[in-house]
């Protein structure tokens, strides 16, 4: 789904003095929730605006939502400018509270464009295939955010998503049996904060049907060693989740937020000739990750 803000809404939020965010390691502090939330929930229409963002993230059907800010961006001198930013984070406290997994990060974490890195990696100009992030943790985020500061300026890069709920459905009994097993792994676990701790091996299918985490994530079946049964109920699923997925593209400003119970995410491959490509001029997203409060221990907002 995509949510366009009212000229009104923008207009309010435009002028709005939100305050630097400070942080209770590793979340948000509520102080700072609390402030934002004071601000925007008396700016006209914003409630409004969020109660769709809602519905759009957890109600039927749903699972995610592209929230255009890109006029707000061009107003507040782009979509990394600090004013920015502030807004963009008042938006992600409302669905729940965000929080930074990596010590070395600041909230917000750039995923830029990097030619001589693995292709398939998030910084990579490559096909980035389907997953959860942080799928061996065993407190995953429940959201995942993408904010596009800059789109591939050649035209690449669209963002996939597809439910995985709805592939599992498509496979057969004895896939579904092969991915309920703890039987996965994939990746490292170091110096992570607000994840839990390493699950490992890990299901897939973690939790009730249509509703838990389907820890997923297509790159385990090159660089994990999987039994060939669960390697291939994995590929299976994989195979599923292309056939259903969806494709767009992000612009200046545009904010994808994912609940990762719902669906999973990925990206296309950038267009070719990134080498020629200046490096501040390429592709840029920041991510930003969000827990339920009943996840932190912090309690709501408000």
């Amino acid at each position: 789904m995509i949510i366009e803000l009212t000229s009104e809404l923008e207009g309010a939020l435009i002028d709005l003095p939100l305050p630097p965010w400070e942080l209770d390691v590793p979340f948000l502090a509520k102080s700072t929730r609390e402030s934002y939330r004071a601000e925007v929930t008396a700016v006209p229409r914003f409630e409004e605006t969020v109660t769709a963002l809602r519905r759009a993230l957890t109600g039927e059907g749903g699972g995610y939502v592209v929230l255009r800010l890109g006029r707000l961006a061009k107003a507040l001198d782009g979509a990394d400018s600090d004013r920015f930013l502030r807004l963009a984070t008042a938006f992600a406290a409302e669905v729940a509270v965000p929080f930074s997994p990596f010590p070395a990060w600041p909230l917000w974490k750039d995923i830029g464009v990097k030619v001589d890195k693995d292709p398939g990696k998030s910084s990579g100009i490559g096909y980035n295939a389907f997953h959860m992030d942080l799928v061996n943790g065993t407190l995953p985020p429940d959201y995942t955010t993408l904010l596009c500061v800059r789109p591939d300026p050649l035209g690449g890069g669209p963002s996939i998503l597809s439910d995985p709920h709805a592939a599992i459905a498509r496979l057969s009994q004895d896939h579904r049996a092969l991915l309920a097993e703890a039987a996965y792994h994939y990746g490292t676990f170091f110096d992570l904060h607000g994840v839990g701790e390493e699950y490992k091996p890990f299901p897939v299918l973690d939790g009730e049907p249509g509703e838990g985490f389907v820890r997923f994530t297509a790159k385990m079946l090159q660089r994990s060693e999987l039994g060939r049964d669960h390697a291939d109920a994995a590929r299976a699923l994989a195979e599923e989740l292309v056939r259903g997925q969806v494709s767009f593209m992000l612009q200046t400003g545009d904010y994808l937020i994912v609940n990762q119970r719902r669906f999973l995410h990925g990206r296309e491959a950038l267009q070719n000739g990134q080498e020629n490509v200046p490096a501040p001029d390429r592709r840029l997203l920041l991510q930003l990750f969000l827990r339920t409060a009943s996840g932190t221990g912090a309690g709501p907002a408000a």
